[in-house]
Protein backbone atom coordinates (compact mmCIF):
# COMPACT_ATOMS: atom_id res chain seq x y z
CA UNK A 1 0.00 0.00 0.00
CA UNK A 2 1.24 3.17 -0.99
CA UNK A 3 2.02 6.00 1.89
CA UNK A 4 2.65 9.29 2.05
CA UNK A 5 3.41 11.75 4.71
CA UNK A 6 2.84 15.84 5.18
CA UNK A 7 5.87 16.37 7.95
CA UNK A 8 5.38 20.33 8.84
CA UNK A 9 7.39 21.58 11.48
CA UNK A 10 5.21 24.23 13.56
CA UNK A 11 7.76 26.96 13.14
CA UNK A 12 4.98 29.35 11.89
CA UNK A 13 2.08 29.21 9.55
CA UNK A 14 2.10 26.95 6.42
CA UNK A 15 3.70 28.80 3.43
CA UNK A 16 2.06 27.63 0.02
CA UNK A 17 5.01 26.40 -1.14
CA UNK A 18 5.14 23.48 1.36
CA UNK A 19 1.56 23.05 0.88
CA UNK A 20 1.82 22.52 -2.96
CA UNK A 21 3.81 19.29 -2.14
CA UNK A 22 1.66 18.44 0.39
CA UNK A 23 -1.59 18.16 -2.17
CA UNK A 24 1.12 16.09 -4.60
CA UNK A 25 1.18 13.96 -1.52
CA UNK A 26 -2.20 13.66 -0.97
CA UNK A 27 -3.43 13.11 -4.30
CA UNK A 28 -1.11 10.15 -4.83
CA UNK A 29 -2.11 8.64 -1.94
CA UNK A 30 -5.83 9.11 -2.77
CA UNK A 31 -5.00 8.12 -6.93
CA UNK A 32 -3.58 4.56 -5.20
CA UNK A 33 -5.96 4.23 -2.91
CA UNK A 34 -3.34 4.52 -0.05
CA UNK A 35 -3.00 6.31 3.53
CA UNK A 36 -2.02 10.04 3.69
CA UNK A 37 -0.35 10.65 7.12
CA UNK A 38 0.30 13.80 8.82
CA UNK A 39 2.99 14.22 11.51
CA UNK A 40 4.32 17.30 13.27
CA UNK A 41 8.06 17.54 13.34
CA UNK A 42 8.29 19.91 16.43
CA UNK A 43 11.81 18.42 17.88
CA UNK A 44 13.51 21.85 17.12
CA UNK A 45 12.35 23.90 20.00
CA UNK A 46 13.93 27.04 19.69
CA UNK A 47 12.85 27.42 15.98
CA UNK A 48 9.09 26.32 17.14
CA UNK A 49 6.21 29.46 17.09
CA UNK A 50 3.20 28.91 19.20
CA UNK A 51 0.03 28.37 17.87
CA UNK A 52 1.86 26.81 14.51
CA UNK A 53 0.79 23.48 14.75
CA UNK A 54 -3.10 24.61 15.22
CA UNK A 55 -2.36 26.51 12.23
CA UNK A 56 -1.42 24.13 9.99
CA UNK A 57 -4.21 21.55 11.08
CA UNK A 58 -6.44 24.06 10.19
CA UNK A 59 -5.09 25.19 7.15
CA UNK A 60 -5.16 21.35 5.97
CA UNK A 61 -8.92 20.92 7.03
CA UNK A 62 -10.24 24.04 5.34
CA UNK A 63 -8.37 23.11 2.03
CA UNK A 64 -10.28 19.71 2.70
CA UNK A 65 -6.62 17.81 2.80
CA UNK A 66 -7.93 15.06 5.37
CA UNK A 67 -5.26 12.75 6.53
CA UNK A 68 -5.75 9.02 7.30
CA UNK A 69 -3.40 8.82 10.46
CA UNK A 70 -1.70 11.83 12.73
CA UNK A 71 -3.12 14.11 15.26
CA UNK A 72 -6.70 14.05 16.16
CA UNK A 73 -7.09 10.86 13.89
CA UNK A 74 -4.59 8.41 15.47
CA UNK A 75 -3.25 5.51 13.79
CA UNK A 76 -1.25 1.89 14.33
CA UNK A 77 2.10 3.95 14.22
CA UNK A 78 1.57 6.82 16.68
CA UNK A 79 2.28 9.11 18.54
CA UNK A 80 2.67 11.26 15.38
CA UNK A 81 3.90 14.26 17.02
CA UNK A 82 7.86 13.83 16.95
CA UNK A 83 7.79 15.57 20.68
CA UNK A 84 6.64 12.17 22.00
CA UNK A 85 8.62 10.05 20.70
CA UNK A 86 12.61 11.17 21.91
CA UNK A 87 13.26 8.23 23.10
CA UNK A 88 13.04 6.12 20.12
CA UNK A 89 15.58 8.61 18.41
CA UNK A 90 17.94 7.86 21.34
CA UNK A 91 17.81 4.56 21.12
CA UNK A 92 18.90 4.42 16.92
CA UNK A 93 21.01 7.00 17.76
CA UNK A 94 22.82 4.64 20.38
CA UNK A 95 22.39 1.81 17.91
CA UNK A 96 24.30 3.36 14.86
CA UNK A 97 26.83 3.86 17.14
CA UNK A 98 26.85 0.47 17.89
CA UNK A 99 26.78 -0.49 14.10
CA UNK A 100 29.74 1.54 13.49
CA UNK A 101 27.49 4.00 11.58
CA UNK A 102 27.75 6.81 14.06
CA UNK A 103 29.86 7.99 16.65
CA UNK A 104 29.99 10.65 19.41
CA UNK A 105 31.45 13.95 19.54
CA UNK A 106 32.74 15.84 22.37
CA UNK A 107 33.62 19.26 20.14
CA UNK A 108 32.20 22.47 21.98
CA UNK A 109 30.78 25.45 19.91
CA UNK A 110 33.77 27.05 20.53
CA UNK A 111 36.17 24.69 18.88
CA UNK A 112 33.56 24.05 15.94
CA UNK A 113 33.47 27.59 15.67
CA UNK A 114 37.13 28.13 15.30
CA UNK A 115 37.26 25.24 12.38
CA UNK A 116 34.57 26.95 11.03
CA UNK A 117 36.40 30.32 10.54
CA UNK A 118 39.42 28.02 9.59
CA UNK A 119 37.86 26.50 6.57
CA UNK A 120 36.32 30.08 5.34
CA UNK A 121 39.70 31.66 5.29
CA UNK A 122 41.03 29.19 3.42
CA UNK A 123 37.96 29.20 1.00
CA UNK A 124 36.50 25.97 2.10
CA UNK A 125 33.07 25.01 2.16
CA UNK A 126 32.38 25.02 6.35
CA UNK A 127 31.76 21.41 7.83
CA UNK A 128 32.93 19.12 10.35
CA UNK A 129 36.53 18.46 10.67
CA UNK A 130 36.14 14.74 12.30
CA UNK A 131 38.20 15.36 14.94
CA UNK A 132 35.99 12.65 17.20
CA UNK A 133 35.61 10.54 14.13
CA UNK A 134 37.98 7.64 15.48
CA UNK A 135 37.88 7.81 18.90
CA UNK A 136 38.12 4.81 21.13
CA UNK A 137 34.83 3.16 22.43
CA UNK A 138 36.36 3.15 25.72
CA UNK A 139 37.39 6.76 25.77
CA UNK A 140 34.06 7.48 24.90
CA UNK A 141 32.39 6.07 27.58
CA UNK A 142 34.62 7.13 29.81
CA UNK A 143 34.24 10.57 28.73
CA UNK A 144 29.87 10.36 28.86
CA UNK A 145 30.38 8.84 32.27
CA UNK A 146 31.78 12.09 33.41
CA UNK A 147 28.91 13.66 31.69
CA UNK A 148 30.49 15.72 29.01
CA UNK A 149 28.77 17.06 26.41
CA UNK A 150 28.02 15.10 23.48
CA UNK A 151 26.43 14.88 19.91
CA UNK A 152 26.22 11.88 17.71
CA UNK A 153 27.29 12.24 14.00
CA UNK A 154 26.94 10.16 10.77
CA UNK A 155 29.82 8.30 9.88
CA UNK A 156 29.78 8.78 6.27
CA UNK A 157 31.89 6.80 4.23
CA UNK A 158 34.61 8.43 2.78
CA UNK A 159 34.99 6.83 -0.47
CA UNK A 160 32.37 6.06 -3.15
CA UNK A 161 29.66 7.45 -3.62
CA UNK A 162 25.18 7.23 -2.39
CA UNK A 163 23.27 6.71 -5.45
CA UNK A 164 19.58 6.72 -5.87
CA UNK A 165 16.90 6.77 -8.57
CA UNK A 166 14.24 9.77 -8.18
CA UNK A 167 10.92 9.57 -9.67
CA UNK A 168 11.05 13.11 -11.44
CA UNK A 169 14.96 13.93 -11.90
CA UNK A 170 16.02 10.20 -13.30
CA UNK A 171 19.46 8.94 -11.48
CA UNK A 172 20.79 11.01 -9.01
CA UNK A 173 24.35 10.37 -7.34
CA UNK A 174 26.46 12.21 -4.53
CA UNK A 175 30.07 11.89 -4.07
CA UNK A 176 30.72 10.44 -0.17
CA UNK A 177 33.76 12.70 -0.03
CA UNK A 178 31.36 16.01 -0.30
CA UNK A 179 28.47 14.66 2.47
CA UNK A 180 29.23 16.01 5.59
CA UNK A 181 29.20 13.95 9.19
CA UNK A 182 25.69 15.41 9.91
CA UNK A 183 24.76 15.79 13.81
CA UNK A 184 21.84 13.08 14.12
CA UNK A 185 21.19 13.52 18.07
CA UNK A 186 21.97 16.70 19.61
CA UNK A 187 23.39 16.89 23.00
CA UNK A 188 20.06 17.79 24.83
CA UNK A 189 18.69 14.27 23.61
CA UNK A 190 16.60 15.90 20.66
CA UNK A 191 17.29 14.42 17.40
CA UNK A 192 18.31 16.64 14.22
CA UNK A 193 15.71 16.41 11.12
CA UNK A 194 18.36 13.76 9.22
CA UNK A 195 17.73 11.43 11.92
CA UNK A 196 13.79 11.94 13.04
CA UNK A 197 12.82 11.80 9.56
CA UNK A 198 14.58 8.37 8.45
CA UNK A 199 13.64 6.36 12.11
CA UNK A 200 9.53 8.06 11.68
CA UNK A 201 9.54 7.28 7.65
CA UNK A 202 10.58 3.38 8.32
CA UNK A 203 8.39 2.88 11.67
CA UNK A 204 5.19 4.35 10.02
CA UNK A 205 5.59 2.79 6.79
CA UNK A 206 6.16 6.05 4.21
CA UNK A 207 7.45 4.11 1.32
CA UNK A 208 7.07 7.08 -0.76
CA UNK A 209 8.61 10.67 0.46
CA UNK A 210 7.37 13.81 -2.23
CA UNK A 211 8.95 16.40 -1.07
CA UNK A 212 10.09 19.99 -2.30
CA UNK A 213 13.75 19.95 -4.46
CA UNK A 214 15.58 22.06 -1.52
CA UNK A 215 15.72 18.32 -0.07
CA UNK A 216 17.70 16.97 -2.60
CA UNK A 217 20.86 17.27 -0.99
CA UNK A 218 19.71 15.62 2.49
CA UNK A 219 18.74 12.81 0.86
CA UNK A 220 22.12 10.76 0.33
CA UNK A 221 22.53 11.11 4.55
CA UNK A 222 19.11 9.59 4.40
CA UNK A 223 19.85 7.03 2.61
CA UNK A 224 22.95 6.46 4.34
CA UNK A 225 21.20 5.97 8.20
CA UNK A 226 18.22 3.61 5.66
CA UNK A 227 21.56 1.65 4.71
CA UNK A 228 23.31 1.44 8.38
CA UNK A 229 19.75 0.33 10.03
CA UNK A 230 19.58 -2.42 7.01
CA UNK A 231 15.79 -0.70 6.36
CA UNK A 232 13.96 -0.51 2.89
CA UNK A 233 14.80 2.61 1.64
CA UNK A 234 11.55 4.56 0.37
CA UNK A 235 10.81 6.02 -3.22
CA UNK A 236 11.88 9.66 -3.88
CA UNK A 237 10.51 12.48 -5.43
CA UNK A 238 11.41 15.76 -5.26
CA UNK A 239 9.10 18.45 -6.92
CA UNK A 240 10.64 21.23 -8.82
CA UNK A 241 11.16 24.87 -7.21
CA UNK A 242 8.46 27.44 -7.30
CA UNK A 243 9.58 30.75 -8.62
CA UNK A 244 8.09 34.14 -8.92
CA UNK A 245 6.74 35.84 -11.64
CA UNK A 246 10.22 37.44 -12.06
CA UNK A 247 11.87 34.14 -12.04
CA UNK A 248 13.15 34.84 -8.79
CA UNK A 249 12.89 32.78 -5.36
CA UNK A 250 9.10 32.87 -4.20
CA UNK A 251 8.66 35.55 -1.42
CA UNK A 252 5.73 37.38 -0.20
CA UNK A 253 5.74 40.39 -2.88
CA UNK A 254 5.05 37.78 -5.41
CA UNK A 255 1.75 36.78 -3.22
CA UNK A 256 3.35 33.61 -1.41
CA UNK A 257 1.26 34.44 1.70
CA UNK A 258 0.52 31.59 4.26
CA UNK A 259 -2.52 29.36 3.68
CA UNK A 260 -4.49 30.58 6.25
CA UNK A 261 -4.34 34.26 4.39
CA UNK A 262 -5.20 33.02 1.12
CA UNK A 263 -8.26 31.98 3.32
CA UNK A 264 -9.03 35.11 4.49
CA UNK A 265 -8.77 37.20 1.59
CA UNK A 266 -11.77 35.21 0.25
CA UNK A 267 -10.22 32.25 -1.87
CA UNK A 268 -12.00 29.02 -2.56
CA UNK A 269 -10.17 26.18 -1.19
CA UNK A 270 -11.23 23.98 -4.23
CA UNK A 271 -9.65 27.23 -6.55
CA UNK A 272 -6.23 26.97 -4.56
CA UNK A 273 -5.86 23.25 -4.83
CA UNK A 274 -6.55 23.56 -8.67
CA UNK A 275 -4.03 26.09 -9.21
CA UNK A 276 -1.48 24.94 -6.67
CA UNK A 277 -2.14 21.12 -8.31
CA UNK A 278 -0.72 22.50 -11.80
CA UNK A 279 2.40 23.92 -10.17
CA UNK A 280 4.82 21.80 -11.41
CA UNK A 281 2.67 19.09 -12.49
CA UNK A 282 0.83 18.63 -15.87
CA UNK A 283 -2.48 16.61 -16.70
CA UNK A 284 -2.48 14.80 -19.76
CA UNK A 285 -5.49 16.71 -20.68
CA UNK A 286 -4.98 20.50 -22.12
CA UNK A 287 -7.26 22.04 -19.66
CA UNK A 288 -6.66 23.85 -16.39
CA UNK A 289 -10.31 23.08 -14.53
CA UNK A 290 -10.39 20.10 -12.47
CA UNK A 291 -12.29 19.32 -9.44
CA UNK A 292 -10.38 16.96 -6.53
CA UNK A 293 -12.19 14.44 -7.66
CA UNK A 294 -10.74 15.29 -11.22
CA UNK A 295 -6.83 15.65 -9.90
CA UNK A 296 -7.40 12.71 -8.02
CA UNK A 297 -7.94 10.40 -11.01
CA UNK A 298 -5.63 12.08 -13.11
CA UNK A 299 -2.20 12.38 -11.18
CA UNK A 300 0.59 10.52 -11.11
CA UNK A 301 3.98 11.16 -10.52
CA UNK A 302 5.29 10.66 -13.44
CA UNK A 303 4.00 13.55 -14.71
CA UNK A 304 5.45 15.86 -12.28
CA UNK A 305 7.77 18.32 -14.01
CA UNK A 306 11.63 19.18 -13.22
CA UNK A 307 11.73 22.72 -14.11
CA UNK A 308 10.98 25.42 -11.94
CA UNK A 309 7.21 26.50 -11.99
CA UNK A 310 6.05 29.84 -11.67
CA UNK A 311 3.72 31.34 -9.17
CA UNK A 312 1.32 33.82 -11.32
CA UNK A 313 -1.05 35.79 -9.32
CA UNK A 314 -3.36 37.09 -12.11
CA UNK A 315 -3.60 33.29 -12.68
CA UNK A 316 -4.57 32.12 -9.30
CA UNK A 317 -7.31 35.37 -9.10
CA UNK A 318 -8.91 33.62 -12.41
CA UNK A 319 -9.09 30.36 -11.04
CA UNK A 320 -10.63 31.64 -8.27
CA UNK A 321 -13.49 33.67 -10.19
CA UNK A 322 -14.05 30.57 -12.54
CA UNK A 323 -14.54 29.31 -9.11
CA UNK A 324 -17.13 31.65 -7.70
CA UNK A 325 -18.71 31.64 -10.87
CA UNK A 326 -19.52 27.83 -10.22
CA UNK A 327 -21.06 28.08 -7.28
CA UNK A 328 -25.12 28.17 -6.62
CA UNK A 329 -26.27 31.42 -4.93
CA UNK A 330 -27.12 29.53 -1.81
CA UNK A 331 -23.90 27.45 -1.34
CA UNK A 332 -21.99 31.27 -1.97
CA UNK A 333 -24.06 32.82 0.47
CA UNK A 334 -22.79 30.34 2.34
CA UNK A 335 -18.97 30.92 1.62
CA UNK A 336 -19.27 34.79 1.89
CA UNK A 337 -20.64 34.72 5.78
CA UNK A 338 -17.25 35.73 7.40
CA UNK A 339 -16.65 38.32 4.42
CA UNK A 340 -20.14 40.15 5.81
CA UNK A 341 -21.34 41.71 8.28
CA UNK A 342 -23.64 40.12 10.67
CA UNK A 343 -26.63 42.28 10.49
CA UNK A 344 -26.88 42.08 6.50
CA UNK A 345 -30.36 41.07 5.62
CA UNK A 346 -29.34 37.68 4.33
CA UNK A 347 -32.58 36.70 1.90
CA UNK A 348 -31.50 40.50 0.47
CA UNK A 349 -27.64 38.72 0.11
CA UNK A 350 -29.23 36.26 -2.04
CA UNK A 351 -31.01 38.38 -4.04
CA UNK A 352 -27.68 40.69 -5.07
CA UNK A 353 -25.52 37.86 -5.36
CA UNK A 354 -26.57 36.56 -9.02
CA UNK A 355 -25.89 40.71 -9.93
CA UNK A 356 -22.01 40.85 -9.35
CA UNK A 357 -21.15 36.70 -8.97
CA UNK A 358 -19.93 37.23 -12.35
CA UNK A 359 -17.67 40.15 -11.46
CA UNK A 360 -15.90 39.21 -8.21
CA UNK A 361 -12.28 37.79 -7.89
CA UNK A 362 -12.36 36.80 -4.45
CA UNK A 363 -15.12 36.09 -1.80
CA UNK A 364 -13.90 39.89 -0.09
CA UNK A 365 -15.22 41.81 -3.67
CA UNK A 366 -18.62 41.09 -2.45
CA UNK A 367 -18.99 44.10 0.06
CA UNK A 368 -17.42 46.93 -2.32
CA UNK A 369 -19.54 45.30 -5.16
CA UNK A 370 -22.69 45.63 -3.31
CA UNK A 371 -22.64 47.93 -0.49
CA UNK A 372 -25.43 50.26 -1.58
CA UNK A 373 -28.14 47.67 -1.16
CA UNK A 374 -27.30 47.30 2.48
CA UNK A 375 -26.38 51.16 3.25
CA UNK A 376 -29.85 53.14 3.89
CA UNK A 377 -28.22 56.47 2.69
CA UNK A 378 -24.77 56.84 0.43
CA UNK A 379 -22.64 59.44 -0.40
CA UNK A 380 -21.27 60.61 -3.27
CA UNK A 381 -19.73 63.71 -5.19
CA UNK A 382 -23.05 65.18 -7.35
CA UNK A 383 -20.38 65.97 -9.95
CA UNK A 384 -21.08 62.65 -10.90
CA UNK A 385 -24.22 62.71 -11.52
CA UNK A 386 -23.53 65.33 -14.33
CA UNK A 387 -22.96 63.80 -18.07
CA UNK A 388 -20.47 65.49 -20.39
CA UNK A 389 -21.82 68.47 -21.78
CA UNK A 390 -25.00 68.29 -19.71
CA UNK A 391 -25.98 71.28 -16.93
CA UNK A 392 -27.30 70.92 -13.60
CA UNK A 393 -30.38 71.91 -14.53
CA UNK A 394 -31.31 69.63 -17.52
CA UNK A 395 -29.98 66.96 -15.55
CA UNK A 396 -32.28 67.86 -12.62
CA UNK A 397 -35.45 68.14 -15.30
CA UNK A 398 -34.31 64.74 -16.27
CA UNK A 399 -34.04 63.13 -13.13
CA UNK A 400 -37.47 64.48 -11.90
CA UNK A 401 -39.15 63.03 -15.57
CA UNK A 402 -37.36 59.61 -14.43
CA UNK A 403 -39.02 60.05 -11.40
CA UNK A 404 -42.34 60.41 -12.70
CA UNK A 405 -41.79 57.37 -14.73
CA UNK A 406 -40.09 55.28 -11.74
CA UNK A 407 -43.70 56.17 -9.72
CA UNK A 408 -45.98 54.99 -12.33
CA UNK A 409 -44.35 51.98 -13.64
CA UNK A 410 -45.32 48.28 -13.17
CA UNK A 411 -42.13 47.12 -11.74
CA UNK A 412 -40.84 44.75 -14.43
CA UNK A 413 -37.31 45.11 -16.07
CA UNK A 414 -39.01 45.25 -19.50
CA UNK A 415 -41.38 48.20 -18.40
CA UNK A 416 -38.92 49.79 -16.65
CA UNK A 417 -35.77 49.51 -19.34
CA UNK A 418 -38.41 50.41 -22.06
CA UNK A 419 -39.91 53.50 -20.14
CA UNK A 420 -36.57 54.77 -19.30
CA UNK A 421 -35.26 54.54 -22.94
CA UNK A 422 -38.39 56.27 -24.31
CA UNK A 423 -37.77 58.86 -21.75
CA UNK A 424 -34.09 59.66 -23.59
CA UNK A 425 -35.34 59.52 -26.71
CA UNK A 426 -38.10 62.23 -25.68
CA UNK A 427 -35.31 64.57 -23.82
CA UNK A 428 -32.61 63.70 -26.68
CA UNK A 429 -30.48 62.10 -24.42
CA UNK A 430 -28.11 58.96 -25.53
CA UNK A 431 -29.69 56.05 -23.50
CA UNK A 432 -26.08 55.81 -22.05
CA UNK A 433 -26.11 58.88 -20.32
CA UNK A 434 -29.39 58.49 -18.94
CA UNK A 435 -28.67 55.19 -17.49
CA UNK A 436 -25.08 56.44 -15.95
CA UNK A 437 -27.06 59.62 -14.03
CA UNK A 438 -29.48 56.96 -12.84
CA UNK A 439 -27.00 54.51 -11.93
CA UNK A 440 -24.94 57.36 -9.99
CA UNK A 441 -28.23 58.70 -8.36
CA UNK A 442 -29.34 54.67 -7.36
CA UNK A 443 -25.86 53.70 -6.18
CA UNK A 444 -23.31 56.49 -5.58
CA UNK A 445 -20.93 55.02 -8.63
CA UNK A 446 -20.49 54.68 -12.18
CA UNK A 447 -19.80 51.21 -12.28
CA UNK A 448 -22.07 49.04 -10.62
CA UNK A 449 -24.57 45.46 -11.72
CA UNK A 450 -26.73 45.79 -13.87
CA UNK A 451 -29.01 48.97 -13.70
CA UNK A 452 -33.03 47.33 -14.16
CA UNK A 453 -32.36 44.53 -11.77
CA UNK A 454 -30.27 46.64 -9.44
CA UNK A 455 -33.50 48.91 -9.58
CA UNK A 456 -35.68 45.64 -8.84
CA UNK A 457 -33.86 44.35 -5.96
CA UNK A 458 -33.40 48.34 -4.24
CA UNK A 459 -37.04 48.00 -4.67
CA UNK A 460 -39.52 51.01 -5.95
CA UNK A 461 -39.37 52.29 -2.21
CA UNK A 462 -35.48 53.11 -2.06
CA UNK A 463 -35.35 53.64 -5.66
CA UNK A 464 -37.95 56.96 -5.48
CA UNK A 465 -36.05 58.01 -2.28
CA UNK A 466 -32.43 57.58 -3.65
CA UNK A 467 -33.88 59.85 -7.10
CA UNK A 468 -35.31 61.91 -4.45
CA UNK A 469 -31.95 62.64 -2.63
CA UNK A 470 -30.13 63.37 -6.03
CA UNK A 471 -32.52 65.99 -7.22
CA UNK A 472 -32.04 67.51 -3.62
CA UNK A 473 -28.35 67.40 -4.46
CA UNK A 474 -28.80 68.91 -7.60
CA UNK A 475 -31.29 71.78 -6.23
Amino acid sequence: MVRTRFAPSPTGEPHIGNIRTTIFEYLFARHENGKFILRIEDTDKSREVPGSKEKIIEGLKWLGLEWDEGPGVGGPFGPYIQSERLELYQKMAVKLVELGKAYYCFCSPKRLEEVRKAQAEKGEAPRYDQHCRDLSPEECQARLSKKEMAVIRLKVPEKGETSFDDIVRGKVTFQNSEIDDQVLLKSDGYPTYHLAVVVDDHAMEVNYVIRGEEWLSSTPKHILIYQAMGWKTPYYAHAPLILGSDRSKLSKRHGATSLTEYRDKGYLPEALINFLALLGWSPKENRDLFTKEELIKEFSLERIQKNPAIFDMDKLNWFNGQYIRKLDPEELSKRLQPFIPSDYDSELVKKVIPLVQDRMVTLKDFIPLTDFFFKYEIDYDKKLLLQKDRKGGETREALERVLEVIKKSAWKHEDLEKACRGLAEELKWKPGELFMTIRVALTGRTATPPLFETMLVLGKEMTVERLEEALVKLS
